[in-house]
């Protein structure tokens, strides 16, 4: 089997690089886990399958599509690596969902559909920079965050606590309590909204001044 490097391929390959390499660079500036090259080398792996697969095709003949198909499950089991449950919160939908439209991608630009291509890569870049303002603009994005008060009044304070969460019906979760020197500490996680954190964090300080709140995965790094 022979198969030229033609400037077509050599073109597809370029182009899937660079347009997963632009969405991965929007991921590597918000700090998230799938960044530039990871996200670069997705697009690429997958026009380079969707070229093999139709070089292959036509070369013994059969079913084309038969190589590029077997890029979903694999795409999905890198997507599946990507999301994690922590502290009973599940992370890294957002980071998933895009390698899988990466991917789509790719196979996209491999099948010589530049356009759709260069289309999609700009559908995702406006879902991740526009979307995310308004998620955060209107708090529409919730976030684990951990609450921590500090008292000397334990009886006092834990009933007043678990009712300013009940009227704001927000679930407090992993609560515990400890000591430390001759206070108590009483530290809970709540999944809350920019403006739902803000809230919860004025009643709680009206309750006991000695309040704080930091994202969940601060403390526990």
């Amino acid at each position: 089997m022979h198969v030229d490097l033609s400037f077509a391929i050599i073109f597809r390959l370029v182009l899937a690089a660079v347009l997963g390499g632009i969405i991965g660079l929007e991921r590597q500036l918000h700090q998230k886990p799938a960044g530039l090259r990871t996200n670069m080398f997705i697009c690429l792996g997958s026009a380079l399958f969707t070229v093999l697969s139709i070089e292959l095709g036509r070369e013994f003949g059969g079913d084309h599509a038969r190589v590029a198909a077997q890029l979903i499950p694999g795409i999905g089991f890198i997507g599946a690596g990507a999301i994690l449950r922590e502290r009973g919160s599940v992370v890294g939908l957002t980071t998933a969902a895009t390698i899988f439209v990466v991917a789509s991608i790719g196979m996209a630009v491999g099948t010589g559909m530049y356009l759709t291509g260069i289309f999609a890569t700009l559908m995702v870049l406006l879902s991740l920079s526009i979307l995310g303002w308004a998620e955060d603009r209107f708090s529409l994005k919730t976030h684990l965050m951990t609450f921590r008060l500090t008292t000397s009044q334990l009886e006092d304070l834990m009933p007043r606590a678990h009712g300013v969460m009940k009227q704001m019906e927000i679930p407090m979760q992993h609560s515990q309590v400890f000591r430390v020197g001759p206070d108590f500490v009483v530290e809970f996680d709540a999944e809350v909204s920019a403006m739902q954190q803000h809230e919860l964090l004025h009643r709680l300080s009206a309750i006991e001044p000695r309040c704080e709140c930091v994202p969940a995965t601060a403390l526990k790094e």
